[in-house]
């Protein structure tokens, strides 16, 4: 059943993606091979993600880039003329020619990470089609032995950061933090709300996966819960992300135990997920109408007179706007591409960037002037991002975007095999973590020397993994 359910899920996909891609080939101004190189990239990279030999960066950069860029502009450029929501630059003059100059750099970019992909995947590492039985011992064996002592803990654990975070506005998507925490405790708080206490999620879901044969209803439950109070305790409408995330882990891990669950799960947890991320975007949205609005205090804790009207008016609105045009991608390269003054200064320039809640960034008062820099930053932190193609076309070459493309392909592909080997193969850790990195990727540009600050986290909450199982195994053993 669930095989023949995929298998019509694909031939709707595909038939839409001809439908659009004809839709927007009508209408594209500029020299329509170029589109059609475009199109053959972008969605070979998509489906590259889903191919045997795969790993879960593939699929994660695929689905951003194939969102962020070919979606994107193929959906507006058929029903829009062209136009888009997110701020192209004043430079951009909407010529076929200005078209097929973004369209190739993203092209150039994206085939990079396609050859890294096919050379990684031919000659050095896939994941194997059976996995070990136990994996991560020591964490393993505490698991099976406290089991529900664990799930009441990590409950706790992630319901107080959650609540603690929304209370005192420690880390918030598009907000200056309200309280500074001492001792760098602060990202603390960041850590566990962006992929912490997923990971402890992650870990559970494998263990009971080895334990029982199966993914029970219970950890299902309290991962989804996780991750519902960390994306609206952050102010984040990205709770798909994370749960995605675990759940094609999962799917994979599921396969290589030679488990196959039943249709009836798959839509049991499926209605579960639509019914908390449908909340989680209502709530989000609200939050952020509230926040937003400059009155004192908390929500909940406001006077009643003071808390704004539940309205799915503005709820459906940014609902549509987030499916579509939330995803970084084309406006930044075709912001860049028509950019005068590229250059090697301008990329020296761009690195030099330093983070600050007192203005936007360097991408919005350089390249596309965005509404951004007439923000109140007292208390908002809002920017635009160009996204990693366009940040690595800035010094105007080909050679250079494709070369950068190629290694940070590579990285993210080391990074990947590390985290497998340093969890034990614990490949639904391995998909949250390579999924993380997917979207720094796809989001970049921002203060981009701070790049370091995200992997290096990511290292050490493997590495604290990794610790920890060696301590339990020792203490087993002493046992």
């Amino acid at each position: 059943m669930y095989n023949k359910v995929f298998k019509i899920f694909c031939y709707a996909l595909c038939f839409l993606i001809f439908t659009l891609f004809c839709l927007a080939l009508i209408q594209y101004p500029g020299k329509r091979y170029i589109y059609i190189l475009f199109t053959l990239i972008l969605n070979a990279l998509l489906f590259f993600g889903f191919r045997k030999d795969r790993i879960f960066f593939d699929t994660f950069i695929g689905l951003f880039f194939w969102l962020g860029y070919w979606l994107k502009f193929s959906f507006r450029m058929a029903f829009m003329g062209g136009k888009f929501y997110e701020p192209v630059g004043l430079n951009f003059d909407y010529s076929g020619a200005s078209y097929d100059h973004a369209l190739l750099v993203t092209a150039c970019g994206v085939a990079a990470l396609l050859l890294v992909s096919f050379i990684r995947g031919r000659f050095f590492f896939s994941y194997p089609k059976k996995n070990r039985e136990i994996c991560l011992e020591g964490l393993f064996e505490f698991y099976k032995k406290y089991r529900k002592t664990v799930w009441l803990v990590f409950f706790i654990v992630f319901v107080t950061v959650a609540v603690t975070n929304a209370y005192y506005g420690i880390y918030q998507r598009g907000t200056v933090s309200r309280t500074q925490l001492p001792y760098k405790l602060g990202g603390i708080y960041t850590w566990l709300l962006l992929f912490g206490t997923a990971s402890i999620s992650a870990l559970l879901l494998e263990f009971e996966l080895i334990l029982n044969k199966k993914i029970s209803y219970s950890v299902v439950i309290l991962s989804l819960l996780e991750s519902f109070f960390s994306s609206v305790s952050m102010l984040s409408r990205g709770m798909v992300l994370n749960v995605g995330a675990l759940a094609i882990g999962a799917m994979k891990s599921l396969k290589m135990h030679s488990i196959t669950p039943t249709f009836r799960f798959y839509l049991i947890v499926s209605c579960m997920f639509i019914f908390l991320f449908g909340i989680s975007i209502v709530a989000v949205t609200q939050l952020r109408i509230y926040q937003y609005s400059d009155r004192p205090g908390f929500l909940w804790f406001a006077d009643s007179a003071q808390r704004p009207k539940i309205t799915f008016s503005g709820t459906s609105h940014e609902a549509k706007i987030l499916i579509l045009d939330r995803w970084v991608g084309i406006e930044g390269t075709i912001a860049v591409s028509s950019y005068p003054e590229l250059g090697w200064d301008l990329w020296k320039q761009a690195w030099k960037e330093k983070y600050s809640n007192q203005g936007t960034s360097f991408y919005d008062l350089e390249i596309v002037s965005s509404g951004y820099t007439k923000m109140d930053f007292s208390k908002h932190h809002f920017i635009s991002l160009p996204g990693i193609l366009a940040f690595f076309y800035y010094p105007g070459s080909f050679v250079f975007l494709f070369s950068s493309m190629f290694l940070l392909g590579a990285m993210a592909a080391g990074i990947e095999i590390s985290i497998y080997k340093l969890s034990d193969s614990n490949v639904i850790l391995c998909s949250l973590l390579a999924q993380v990195v997917a979207y720094r990727y796809a989001h970049f540009g921002y203060v981009p020397g701070r790049s370091y600050l995200l992997f290096g986290t990511i290292g050490l909450n493997v590495l604290l993994i990794y610790s920890i199982n060696k301590l339990l195994l020792s203490w087993n053993r002493k046992q």
